[in-house]
C-alpha cells in the first residue's frame, strides 16, 4: 500500500520551472509536518523544505527565494514551487509525511533533472 507519493518530476532547462506534488494517504494519523529531502548523485539525502500544520516552513539557504513549499491540510497534500532552476537542483526528491510521534513515512521519489 502506498503512503506516500509524489509526482510532477521532469527535465527542465536551466532557469526553468517546475511544481512538484506529493499525497500521504488517509490512512496516515495525525500528520503534522509535511515536505521534501532531494538526494544529488554521489551526495547526501539534504532537507529541501518542510511545513507544519500551522503554516510555518523552513527551506535550505540554497532554495530560499526560489523554491515555496505549500501544504493543504485537508487534501494531505504538499506542493513545491520550482522556480529559477539550477542544474545543482538536479536530484531524485523525496517527499515525507511526520505525525504526532515521531514516525515518518516516504514516498518512493521523483527525478528532477536540470539540464540544458
Amino acid at each position: 500500500q502506498v503512503q506516500v507519493e509524489e509526482s510532477g518530476g521532469g527535465l527542465v532547462q536551466p532557469g526553468g520551472s517546475l511544481r512538484l506534488s506529493c499525497v500521504a494517504s488517509a490512512s496516515i494519523p495525525g500528520i503534522n509536518t509535511m515536505g521534501w529531502y532531494r538526494q544529488a548523485p554521489g551526495k547526501q539525502r539534504e532537507l529541501v523544505a518542510r511545513i507544519f500544520r500551522s503554516g510555518g516552513t523552513n527551506y535550505a539557504d540554497s532554495v530560499k527565494g526560489r523554491f515555496t513549499i505549500s501544504i493543504d491540510n485537508g487534501k494531505n497534500m504538499v506542493y513545491l514551487q520550482m522556480s529559477s532552476l539550477k542544474s545543482e537542483d538536479t536530484g531524485v526528491y523525496y517527499c515525507f509525511a511526520l505525525i504526532w510521534d515521531g514516525t515518518d513515512y516516504w514516498g518512493q521519489g521523483t527525478q528532477v533533472t536540470v539540464s540544458s
